[in-house]
């Protein structure tokens, strides 16, 4: 028994293999395949994995991380809490009130304490005006021009999409305007990473999100996200470069390219165009949420119609809805990620669905999971955490070619012709940054705690 947690960490190892094999077997060109980006992403993110996981230092780094997160979290709720009320207080302040009310009689039953609208969404506002701030400052410039430097140099790659890569790190699809005054003459390999980097990772607006859904079972929640997302960018590069590896001059290749943003005109400016956008960003969010879910929901009802007519002719109770369908396809490769075979049905349903239902969902059903205590195994939930956090489904990839294609007319064509592709490389991305926490992983209380 004692070597089983080492048996699952050499499958996370092997996995990493079956999935560069996914992404070379569906490259566009493999003869053309940048392996010195492969080289250094791998290297790249073992190394930060080992850092992170296995260094002393380095765990302390991300306990450090995680608290600033946090406590960034708790100084949001100042003013949500003043707009939203009760409503915004957090389940365990809740929790314990409407026990009592059930117990005394004037409740029947406790109800849904968590509500996305005003416990969760608030922060991405919040998030959203400190991270408009901190460029008017010109410090995530700056931070952003370092870990481009990093990937232009040891990865081979232009100038541009190095810029894009590590500003993804931090924002969304408003990375895209880094690059801005490029993406009319980047080649269509340029384009693929854009995409891929944009859907692999996840924006710091919505970081809170997460964060909240899972820091009750999962205290360490924000330090993972944060590794994840870091992890993700060399991820994202090579499984691009693999699907569609360059074949054309890149105009910024061997150039230092400056990201490319406009500077607000003070400090007030920054954090109420900063606060709008976030606004923006929830509504959008919101939207987004009720038509796909609704679809999600329609779907499964035609789905539960045909099963049913199934079942009255052959006298079975088979049931089948959208999730289980996403799971048998994430099943295989939930296994070679290391996740352990008695939870990886149920990990594999929760990868699957954001193919569709965005990661805000999957994360909330994840945070389901470990509070009900369906997951046998810690390991799966933080193999699973690493896996979410990308912004890898097809809502997202709608929003990420319009968006570059308001900022570039001229290549929607291209943009469209390799939507698909990036969105494969992007969620074997997100996957491979999954397979370096299972390879990573230990029980050590203080990287790994769950209460």
């Amino acid at each position: 028994m004692k070597l089983q947690p080492y048996i699952y960490n050499l499958v996370s190892l092997g996995g990493m293999v079956v999935l560069l094999g996914t992404a070379w077997l569906l490259s566009s060109s493999k003869k053309n395949i940048n392996w010195r980006a492969l080289v250094w992403g791998f290297a790249l993110q073992m190394a930060f994995g080992a850092f992170i996981f296995l260094f002393p230092p380095g765990r302390q780094l991300f306990i450090f991380l995680n608290d600033i997160v946090v406590a960034i979290l708790n100084s949001s709720l100042a003013g949500v809490r003043f707009v939203f009320g009760w409503l915004a207080a957090p389940n365990e302040v809740l929790g314990p009130l409407f026990g009592n009310m059930v117990k005394s009689g004037q409740m029947k039953a406790v109800p849904n304490l968590f509500i996305l609208a005003t416990q969760s969404f608030p922060t991405i506002i919040f998030f959203s005006a400190l991270m408009a701030l901190l460029y008017y400052l010109k410090i995530m410039p700056l931070i952003i021009k370092g870990f481009s430097f990093v990937f232009a140099k040891l990865m081979r790659i232009s100038g541009a999409e190095s810029v894009a890569t590590a500003s993804n790190i931090f924002v969304g699809v408003e990375s895209a305007l880094t690059v801005k005054p490029y993406l009319e003459e980047m080649t269509k390999s340029e384009l693929a990473l854009v995409l891929t980097a944009g859907m692999a990772t996840i924006a710091s607006s919505v970081l809170g999100i997460y964060v909240m859904a899972l820091k009750g079972t999962f205290p360490s929640i924000a330090g993972h996200l944060i590794s994840a997302s870091i992890l993700s960018a060399p991820a994202a590069i090579m499984m691009a470069k693999l699907m569609v590896p360059e074949d054309d001059a890149p105009k910024t290749m061997g150039k230092d390219v400056e990201p490319h943003y406009e500077r607000d005109a003070n400090v007030f400016a920054s954090v109420i165009n900063g606060a709008n956008d976030g606004l923006k960003l929830v509504f959008g969010i919101v939207a987004l949420l009720i038509a796909v879910l609704g679809i999600v929901a329609l779907v499964n009802l035609t789905l539960g119609f045909g099963v049913g007519i199934f079942n009255k002719i052959c006298h079975t109770t088979f049931t089948l809805v959208l999730d289980d369908i996403f799971g048998l396809v994430f099943y295989p490769f939930t296994l070679a990620i290391g996740v352990p075979v008695e939870d990886a049905f149920k990990i594999a349903r929760v990868i699957g669905e954001r193919v569709v239902s965005t990661e805000v969902k999957s994360y909330s059903d994840l945070a389901a999971l470990m509070a009900s205590g369906s997951l046998k195994y810690q390991r799966s939930a933080v193999i699973a955490s690493y896996a979410l956090c990308g912004f890898a489904h097809i809502p997202s990839l709608a929003i990420f070619v319009g968006g570059i294609s308001a900022l570039a007319p001229g290549r929607m064509k291209d943009l469209t012709s390799i939507a698909a592709r990036a969105l494969v490389a992007a969620t074997l991305a997100c996957l491979f940054t999954a397979c370096i926490a299972g390879f990573f992983f230990t029980t050590t209380p203080i990287v790994l705690h769950f209460k």
